[in-house]
């Protein structure tokens, strides 16, 4: 081919001959798409003419879409000008060289106005972004706000033009040493660098359009429902709030304050038009004239009551800073209305689902013998799940599940959890002041056990109190009796639990031997610690900068980590307690802005650093702490398969190559990209970052056993193959499969907020270390569940998973699906319903005969654990079969 393409470049872009010299707008636009249209003529390829204009193919549509765009604008412009004019629609086309029936349709208002889409695309970014920093506009988002990919990425093509840029940024999975990559749209003013450390910034579109883009609304929380000031009272520190430190109680029987059928829930309950209330809420019976709420603080009064109470966010979507549910109803026009104040976060029922394993922040203080036995239990569990794994007929659904459970074997072997002791179940903890300081309620454990309680953050054994079940108090049975997952505590026991208050801190409850290696050990409070008080001790001066949120969990991490290093390297308790100490001040640092710089200095942090980490400014020494610390690695993304692939199919380990993309930063420095990933998944070997101990190498050898397994379960997945597509089987199976491609679409538009659950997650998990640290994958499946629930009840989404009917499922057996359509379908499905379906089994451990008798056996009075232990099942099968 002899042409030549003349890099003339694009409208509005860069190029040797910029466009427009001279020319009008209409002009340009005609020569553009008449240049392309030439060119194609000609034989060239979309590629080529992309490559001869110094853009890509992406770009290349979007500009033809924006030079149609504007083209038919101003044809529109000036017809409208000659109708005005007085010109019939005839004569309107010979001075414009266009046919009647094009005049009509240029002169049409609905017409235009579905011309307009793109202008209206782009506009209703433009003003997403004066709220939200950074837009995430990538895959799905065009499904999630109701218009076509090729609009959106027009759209945003339109605001490059005029200035807004697109970044790429990888936001890590929490715990699975995965990423997934966003496409953040801004206005170009902040750097590559002030995107990476604002991820939590990232929004999603808060807007739909049911018209495919010619209007859009807004979608948000509904406005909360406020309870008046004069309705609530503040039982301050002086009249005893401390004792009930986070608790709101409740008048019974109020409608818009009524917690259903629970007993207690987590709640955020706004008061009046700027202030709202954080904490557990629960009923509490003689409550004073007038009062429907009291809330309890261990803060001193002011005269003011909304001192003791917290400001709203100046954010619509999300005013209280977390992730809640509304309670709505729909009126008699078919209006959503919000019908509680109650704003919830969790309820009774939600906390028995969370991880019952044992951290290696609290079992490397214990015994290697208990650590040992714990380890090799939870080593034992997933090589048991791997090998079920590879019993499943269907290839497609084995090799998505060998893939997620390598990524989770991958991601325990950073947080190295080890199995939980029989009968170990996390509970959220409530005041009930009249137990003594060494009982505890806890009716899903046998009245007169002994128990001990695990909270995060864990100084040590110390810190961990030994109690005897008592679930005869009379206080407790009146208020929160037959609690699902709560246990009762007085105040003095809770102060012993890392300073732990009732807003709903959580603890592990850990069913205790009394003798023996594998018992959990206990040890007196430190002398030094007693009465210890951060914020009398540590107030600010005037002027000291305040502690922000994202400095205190760096600094709590890295008090944790020496807190951690002192123990296994046997600090004496004097040292332990000074490091505590600074600890307990960092942990108040932000919400109290105490005066943490000179704590640092009193209790000489750099002086045990030094010692027990190798320098004054060193981190983490030790496997336990170094496993899970953050290190940053040039980006890199999956191996190619034309490389070879993304898994060695010799050792099973994954395989990357390196983007080798950078950026320019705010000193105008080239600067390479990284991404964050962490120490232990970086590593083929754990003893690597082991310092010797004995209880360093338990772990070590236990981190790598676990990446065995998960090299293991790759390699079967790279050689699994697919089922063969079946044209045939598509027939007889044609209502599943529109089934299965309805269910799909559906679950697309959910992309975008999956993403943005993702950046959820990582703040969530942040600011919920202290009472549940080192999430996992199932863990943080289920803070991606609250973030998502709440996006979905944003954009009016109803389905959140597809659900695999038992006939769908005879239709992917038999190939009526592709093996491409599948794998998007399992990556928006519930993997463990689908375990079911290809490993189906019965499950009788509840009968219908032992559901009735348990509920009898509970309406008589007795606890969930006399019930248990009568029936024969665990306090979970039963709350579980009771739902």
């Amino acid at each position: 081919m002899s042409d030549e393409l003349e890099h003339i470049g694009t409208p509005k872009h860069s190029g040797r001959y910029p466009w427009g010299s001279g020319d009008n707008p209409q002009q340009r636009n005609r020569k553009f798409l008449g240049y392309v249209d030439e060119l194609k003529k000609k034989g060239f390829t979309e590629l080529q003419i992309a490559e001869g204009l110094g853009i890509n193919t992406t770009q290349l549509r979007a500009q033809k879409a924006i030079a149609k765009n504007e083209h038919r604008k101003a044809q529109s412009i000036e017809a409208i000008r000659l109708k005005d004019k007085g010109m019939s629609n005839v004569a309107i086309g010979t001075q414009m060289g266009l046919n009647e029936s094009s005049v009509r349709a240029l002169l049409d208002p609905e017409i235009q106005a579905r011309n307009d889409v793109l202008v209206n695309v782009a506009d209703m970014l433009k003003e997403t972004l004066k709220e939200k920093r950074f837009l995430d506009v990538g895959e799905g988002v065009e499904n999630h706000i109701g218009i076509s990919n090729t609009k959106l990425k027009v759209a945003v093509a339109m605001l490059q033009e005029e200035g807004y840029k697109v970044d790429y940024v990888n936001v890590q999975q929490v715990g699975t040493g995965k990423f997934t990559k966003l496409k953040v749209l801004h206005d170009g003013t902040a750097t590559y660098s002030e995107l990476l450390k604002n991820q939590d910034a990232i929004g999603t579109i808060g807007a739909r359009s049911d018209d495919r883009g010619r209007t859009f609304s807004g979608l948000g929380l509904l406005p909360p429902l406020a309870v008046k000031l004069n309705r609530v009272a503040v039982r301050y520190a002086e009249d005893g709030g401390s004792d009930a430190d986070g608790v709101i109680y409740l008048r019974p029987g109020v409608k818009d304050i009524s917690l259903g059928d629970r007993k207690y829930a987590q709640v955020r309950i706004q008061v009046g038009d700027g202030h709202y209330l954080k904490g557990m809420a629960m009923y509490k019976e003689n409550m004073p004239d007038g009062i429907d709420l009291e809330f309890n603080t261990n803060k001193k009064s002011t005269g003011n009551k909304l001192d003791a109470m917290k400001k709203l966010k100046d954010d619509a979507d999300n005013p209280f800073g977390s992730i809640v549910r509304q309670k709505t109803e729909f009126n008699s026009k078919g209006e959503e209305k919000v019908v509680s104040a109650l704003n919830l976060v969790n309820e009774e029922g939600n906390w028995s689902s969370w991880s019952s394993k044992l951290s290696s922040q609290m079992l490397s203080k214990q015994s290697p013998v208990l650590a040992k036995e714990q380890l090799g239990l939870r080593y034992d569990t997933k090589k048991a799940d791997l090998d079920e794994i590879l019993t499943l007929t269907n290839p497609a659904v084995r090799r998505k599940l060998l893939e997620t459970f390598a990524d989770d074997a991958d991601s325990s072997a950073v947080h190295l959890k080890a199995a939980g002791l029989p009968r170990t179940s996390t509970h959220v903890i409530l005041p009930i002041n009249s137990l003594k300081d060494t009982e505890i309620y806890a009716p899903n454990y046998r009245n007169g056990e002994k128990v001990v309680l695990i909270r995060h953050p864990h100084g040590g054994t110390f810190e961990i109190p030994e109690l005897t079940v008592n679930n005869r108090n009379k206080e407790a049975n009146g208020i929160i009796k037959q609690a699902k997952d709560a246990v009762g505590i007085n105040a003095k026991v809770a102060s012993r639990l890392s300073g732990a208050d009732f807003d709903g801190d959580t603890v592990l409850v850990i069913p205790n031997k009394q003798s023996g290696p594998t018992r959990v050990k206990t040890s007196p409070p430190l002398e030094a610690l007693k009465d210890f008080d951060p914020q009398s001790a540590y107030p600010a001066y005037e002027g000291m900068k305040k502690m922000s949120g994202a400095d205190k969990q760096n600094k709590m991490g890295d008090a944790s980590n020496l807190i951690t290093d002192m123990t296994i390297r046997k600090a004496s308790h004097s040292e332990i307690a000074r490091a505590v100490k600074y600890s307990m001040v960092v942990i108040d640092a932000e919400k109290h802005n105490l005066n943490h710089k000179q704590a640092r200095t009193d209790y000489g942090i750099a002086e045990l650093k030094a010692k027990y980490q190798g320098g004054a400014r060193s981190g983490a020494s030790t496997l336990i702490s170094r496993s899970s610390s953050t290190i940053r690695v040039a980006e890199r993304k999956d191996r190619s398969a034309a490389k070879g692939g993304p898994i060695d199919p010799l050792t099973g380990k994954r395989m990357y190559e390196l983007t080798n993309e950078s950026y320019i930063d705010a000193k105008g420095n080239t600067v390479v990209r990284k991404i964050k990933t962490t120490k232990m998944f970086e590593t083929d070997d754990a003893h690597t970052l082991s310092s010797g101990t004995p209880m360093e190498d338990v772990y070590a050898n236990h981190a790598n056993r676990l990446k065995a397994l998960a090299n293991d379960a790759r390699k079967s997945a790279v050689s699994t193959k697919s089922i063969p597509y079946s044209p045939s089987a598509k027939g007889v199976y044609k209502k599943e499969v529109n089934e299965l491609d309805s269910a799909l679409n559906l679950a697309l538009k959910n992309k975008p907020l999956e993403r943005q659950a993702q950046l959820f997650a990582n703040t969530l998990v942040s600011a919920k270390r202290q009472a549940n640290p080192d999430l996992e994958a199932a863990d943080i499946k289920k803070i991606k569940g609250q973030a998502l629930m709440e996006a979905r009840i944003r954009t009016g989404a109803k389905k959140q998973q597809i659900e695999i009917t038992p006939r769908q499922w005879e239709a992917i057996q038999a190939g009526a699906i592709t093996n491409n359509k599948l794998t998007r379908i399992l990556a928006n499905t519930d993997l463990d319903h689908v375990r079911k379906l290809a490993t189906p089994r019965e499950n009788t451990v509840m009968n219908t005969a032992k559901m009735a008798r348990a509920r009898n056996m509970l309406a008589a009075g007795y606890t969930q654990s006399e019930v248990a232990d009568a029936l024969g099942v665990p306090t979970s099968t039963l709350n579980s079969s009771l739902e």
